[in-house]
C-alpha cells in the first residue's frame, strides 16, 4: 500500500497528557491516517528567527507528525497576510475586503516553496499526497517543477467563487490557477466544483472526453465533490454523555424553562453575526408572546485578534449585543448571552443537545460543521431544529430537512426562528430523521476513503493528448453532472 502524506498550514502534533486536537482538519487527518498509518506535515505553529532545514519529526502510533518553523516575516506575509487578508475574502465573495500587496504574495509562494523544499526531503516515488485548503494552493506546481510525479490531491475547505470573482484576484493564475497542476481537486459542493471549472474554461481548459475534469497545459485535472462531514456516531455519544454532566445540568437548570437558541461561530465576518442579531431583534420585535421564554445563547469565540479588522468587528457585534439586551431585557429576563470563549467539544455537545433552534446562518461557508454537529447531537424523540443558510455548503445536503434561510432577509430569518420555536414534535422528527440518515451514510471516515480512493492508482491521469477538434478556450465548461467522476465518485450522489 502506498503511504500517504497529508500536507497542512498547521499540524496538530498530540502532546503527552492532552487532549486530542479536535478542529474539523485535525478529525479530518485522523480519519484518513488512523488505519492506513502515514505522514502529517506543515507547520509546527511556532516561529523563529531562523527555522531548521530539517522537519522536526514526532511518531505517535501509526502517524508520524513532521512540522517546520515559520520566520516572523513569513508569517506576516503567507499567513496574516496573503492567506488572510487576500485569498479568505475573495474565496469568501468579499473581494472588497481584500488588501492584495505584491510583499504578501511574495511571502505566499516564498512560503509553499519552501514546504515544497522540506518535502522533497521526505517524498518516496510511491506516496500518495494529499494538500488541505488555501493556505497550500500552488504546492503542486512547486512540487512538480521538481520533477515529483507522484499523485496529489486537493481539498478545498472553504468556498469557490464564480470565476469573474477569482479574475479581481491580482496574479491568479499564480495561486488559484496553480491548482490545475493536482492530479485531483475536491470541493465541498457542486457549484464550488463547477465555478473552478468555469474559471479553468478562462484559462484554455477543455472538459476532458470522459467527463472526469479538464485538460488544461498537456495534463488533466479531476475534480470531484466531497462535502466533508464529522464522526457522527461518536458525537453523538459524546452529546448523550455531556447531557449527564454537572455542567450541562447547571446550564439547563439557569434556562428556568425557556426555550433554547443556539448560535456557535468563530468571529468572522463570513459567518454573518450582525445579520444574524438583526433577525433575532426583528423577532423580538414581531413576537411579543414569546419575550420571557426564550433565551439566545451566541458562542463567539474571538480569532485573528492581531488583524485590525477583526478586532473592530468585535466592538461591532458585543455593541449590536448589547443594544437588543437593552431595548428587550428586563431584571428577570436577558434574551441573549453573547459568550466570546472557547469550550470544550463535550461542552458544546450538550449545549448542542439542550438546544431547541440551532442558527447557523452564515454569508458565505465551505460547509459548516457546527450544523452537522448540531444534528448529530440531537435526542432523536425530542430534536431540535436546525435554522441554516443558503449560502453554507451544509445547504445542500440539509435541504428539504433544515429550514433553509436568506441570512441577507432579516424578517424572513426571524420568521424561521418563530416557525423552529413552533414546530410540532412529529415533523421535528421528521425533519431530523433524514438530515441524521445522511450524516450517517456520509460521516468522516466514509469521505476520507471516497477522496482517496478517487486518488487511486485505478483513476490516476496523467498527460493527455487533446482531444480532436477540441480547442483552448474552446467555449464554456457545462457546469453540473459534466464534471462528475466516473466509478467512485458516482457512488456520492
Amino acid at each position: 500500500m502506498a503511504r500517504i502524506i497529508v500536507v497542512s498550514n498547521r499540524v496538530a502534533v498530540p502532546k503527552s497528557g492532552a487532549t486530542p486536537a479536535a478542529g474539523g482538519l485535525a478529525v479530518a487527518v485522523d480519519a484518513a491516517l488512523k488505519d492506513r498509518g502515514g505522514i502529517w506535515f506543515g507547520w509546527s505553529g511556532r516561529i523563529c528567527p531562523e527555522p531548521a532545514d530539517e522537519p522536526q519529526v514526532t511518531t505517535k502510533g501509526r502517524i508520524t507528525y513532521a512540522v517546520v518553523d515559520l520566520k516572523t516575516e513569513d508569517f506576516q506575509e503567507y499567513y496574516n497576510g496573503f492567506a488572510n487578508r487576500v485569498l479568505w475574502p475573495v474565496l469568501h465573495y468579499r473581494v472588497d475586503l481584500a488588501e492584495f500587496s505584491r510583499a504578501d504574495l511574495s511571502g505566499y509562494i516564498r512560503v509553499n516553496q519552501n514546504f515544497a523544499d522540506r518535502l522533497e526531503k521526505i517524498i518516496r516515488p510511491d506516496d500518495i499526497l494529499w494538500i488541505h485548503d488555501y493556505h497550500m494552493m500552488p504546492l503542486a506546481k512547486y512540487l512538480r517543477a521538481r520533477g515529483h510525479t507522484n499523485r496529489i490531491g486537493f481539498f478545498l475547505h472553504i468556498p469557490m467563487p464564480p470565476a469573474d470573482l477569482i479574475a479581481a484576484l491580482p496574479q491568479h493564475g499564480e495561486t488559484i490557477g496553480a491548482l490545475a497542476h493536482f492530479d485531483l481537486v475536491g470541493f465541498q459542493t457542486e457549484s464550488d466544483r463547477d465555478n473552478f471549472a468555469q474559471y479553468l474554461a478562462t484559462r484554455g481548459g477543455v472538459p476532458a472526453a470522459d467527463g472526469s475534469g479538464c485538460d488544461i497545459g498537456g495534463r488533466r485535472v479531476r475534480l470531484g465533490v466531497f462535502p466533508v462531514s464529522i464522526e457522527t456516531a461518536a458525537f453523538a455519544r459524546r452529546a448523550r454523555h455531556a447531557s449527564r454532566t454537572a455542567f450541562v445540568k447547571t446550564f439547563r437548570q439557569s434556562l428556568a424553562g425557556r426555550k433554547l437558541i443556539v448560535g456557535v461561530d468563530r468571529l468572522d465576518y463570513s459567518k454573518g453575526l450582525p445579520n444574524r442579531l438583526d433577525a433575532y431583534e426583528q423577532f423580538l420585535k414581531a413576537a411579543p408572546d414569546w419575550h420571557q421564554k426564550v433565551s439566545y445563547v451566541q458562542i463567539t469565540p474571538k480569532s485573528r485578534t492581531d488583524l485590525p479588522e477583526y478586532q473592530q468587528m468585535d466592538r461591532d457585534v458585543s455593541h449590536r449585543a448589547g443594544q437588543i439586551n437593552g431595548r428587550y431585557a428586563d431584571v428577570a429576563w436577558t434574551p441573549l448571552l453573547y459568550v466570546n470563549r472557547t469550550y470544550s467539544r463535550s461542552a458544546l455537545a450538550g449545549i448542542y443537545r439542550a438546544a431547541d433552534v440551532a442558527l447557523v446562518t452564515p454569508l458565505r461557508d465551505g460547509m459548516n460543521l457546527v450544523a452537522k454537529e448540531f444534528v448529530a447531537a440531537q435526542d432523536p424523540d425530542d430534536p431540535g431544529v436546525l435554522l441554516l443558510s443558503q449560502f453554507a455548503g451544509a445547504a445542500s445536503e440539509f435541504a428539504g430537512s433544515a429550514l433553509v434561510v436568506n441570512p441577507h432577509d432579516a424578517e424572513g430569518v426571524a420568521n424561521a426562528i418563530r416557525r423552529a420555536l413552533e414546530m410540532p414534535l412529529a415533523e421535528r422528527r421528521a425533519r431530523h430523521g433524514r438530515m441524521l440518515e445522511r450524516l450517517e451514510t456520509n460521516d468522516i471516515n466514509q469521505w476520507a476513503a471516497r477522496f482517496l480512493a478517487a486518488l487511486s492508482p485505478e483513476t490516476r491521469t496523467g498527460r493527455v493528448r487533446r482531444t480532436a477538434g477540441a480547442a483552448p478556450g474552446a467555449g464554456p465548461v457545462k457546469a453540473g453532472g459534466g464534471y462528475q467522476l466516473a466509478g467512485v465518485l458516482r457512488q456520492m450522489d
